[in-house]
């Protein structure tokens, strides 16, 4: 499952991929940024033909760009990843309003709250494997 992480906090990031290897997943396989300006250049930036993440799991509150924005500048490019990539929005919020908000948006497979359990991963291991062409 190549997974790709955007998220301000390093801390996040650390303990996410440590999470994501405890759950047999490869650390060369998680892409991480912790600028949501980065992610989204380097999503703008891939070819037709160049390898997408399986997983994005996106950050809610994040200075600079928030997730919110960060989905919205990647409305021009869903038609290419629809299918290919799927993202969970990640966050500390409990409010019912970021899930109803998340599902406005045909990329988001989910809201997650931090911090993730391995539960929440081999739950999205097994959406992927089922959605996956055989």
């Amino acid at each position: 499952m190549d997974t790709l992480l955007i998220d301000d906090d390093p801390t996040g990031i650390f303990l996410t991929t440590r999470l994501l290897r405890r759950e047999g997943q490869p650390t060369d396989v998680v892409t991480s940024f912790v600028s949501p300006v980065e992610a989204v250049a380097f999503f703008r930036q891939l070819g037709p033909a160049d390898a997408l993440p399986d997983v994005v799991l996106l950050d809610l509150n994040m200075p600079l760009l928030d997730g919110w924005d960060v989905l919205d500048a990647l409305k021009p490019l869903e038609a290419h990843l629809l299918g290919r990539c799927v993202v969970y929005v990640l966050t500390s919020s409990l409010a019912p309003t970021d899930a109803a908000r998340a599902r406005q948006y045909p990329l988001v497979a989910g809201v997650l709250h931090k911090p993730l359990d391995r539960m929440e991963i081999r739950a999205m291991q097994a959406r992927l494997q089922e959605t996956r062409p055989a």
